[in-house]
């Protein structure tokens, strides 16, 4: 389908940033897709918008995938093999496999986003990954418009992170995707503590792949606001992985410093400490700010633009780097 003249981008970005596109298609099918690529030449590549900040009005090509459908290709003793379309919602594919009872996706409830984009930042959450169901995804390549696969270990998965955030950032298309999930004895995840807490306060102690669901909703709805609501993208931030050397100097001056083990020399710290310790959670700054629950969540007042929270963005990185000497890192993709 194509949308000639200036197509307004309200709708197609979770943030709620009112800005245009001279140029605006949306692919239905694969067929669809690698027809406009052909056309165009550099276009930006849009999924469910829920991690994208427009910072102005775009004058380049955008594509929006949304190739659907949900096919199971395999089942065996203990597993089901699906794959699924990019233009999937993520939380309506979770919700489908609960009905079918597979596990595997429980823990990555209420995620926004679209089935397509989370291979390219390995979306996780309590204690899971994507890396950790995903089998493989057929792409395209933007420039050849040929057709590729990669598997798990070529999608060289780390923390939010896969080869299509970094050396083939912006060069492939992803199509579809190729899951893996549990048919019996599901692997039950509740590692995570906040989950691990809420299941002890609610007597759960064998909890079902429906339970982590229900209560990992729960969590999500309370430290997250509506998009549909209120404009944001989440977390605005990745959590900083640093050095265990350098967390035990900054354990000198702020002693309640959280973190979580990576590795024998590597932790990880909750950039909504770092950010709320700076004085920012629940602050509001003109028409954006953070929302009151949770300090790395960069949220819209109603009118803010997309410049006016990059910059307060920028802002917050500024006074953390001041305060801590780390440096945060995006996990929002900012355009323009």
């Amino acid at each position: 389908m194509y949308k000639s003249k200036k197509t307004s981008l309200k709708q197609y970005n979770s943030f709620g940033i009112d800005v245009t596109s001279t140029d605006f298609k949306i692919a239905k099918s694969k067929q669809e897709l690698k027809s406009f690529l052909k056309e165009k030449e550099n276009p930006i590549i849009l999924g469910g918008g829920t991690n994208i900040l427009f910072k102005k009005n775009i004058d380049r090509c955008i594509i929006k995938v949304e190739i659907k459908g949900i096919e199971i290709t395999n089942i065996t003793e203990n597993y089901v093999y699906i794959n699924v379309g990019a233009g999937e919602n993520w939380n309506d594919l979770v919700l489908w496999s609960l009905k079918k009872n597979y596990g595997g996706l429980e823990n990555l409830s209420l995620i926004p986003g679209n089935v397509g984009s989370a291979p390219i930042q390995n979306i996780g959450a309590y204690g899971a990954e994507l890396k950790d169901v995903f089998v493989s995804c057929r792409t395209i390549e933007i420039k050849s418009g040929l057709s590729r696969m990669f598997s798990n270990a070529q999608c060289k998965f780390s923390y939010r992170s896969s080869i299509f955030k970094k050396e083939f950032k912006n060069k492939y298309v992803i199509c579809d995707v190729n899951f893996r999930l549990t048919k019996r004895n599901h692997n039950i995840n509740f590692s995570y503590s906040a989950l691990k807490n809420i299941l002890h306060e609610n007597k759960i102690t064998n909890p079902s792949i429906e339970d982590i669901s229900k209560y990992v909703i729960k969590i999500r709805s309370h430290k997250l606001p509506n998009p549909r609501l209120v404009g944001n993208c989440g977390s605005f931030f990745k959590n900083p992985i640093i050095n265990i050397n350098n967390y035990k100097e900054l354990k000198k001056t702020f002693e309640e410093l959280p973190f979580y083990k990576i590795s024998n020399d590597k932790v990880k710290i909750p950039a909504a400490w770092l950010i709320e310790k700076c004085g920012f959670k629940g602050k509001k700054f003109g028409n954006t700010g953070t929302f009151m629950s949770h300090a790395l969540v960069i949220i819209n007042h109603g009118n803010a633009t997309g410049m006016e929270i990059y910059e307060f963005s920028q802002k917050i990185k500024r006074s953390v780097l001041r305060k801590f000497n780390i440096l945060l890192e995006e996990e929002v993709n900012i355009i323009g």
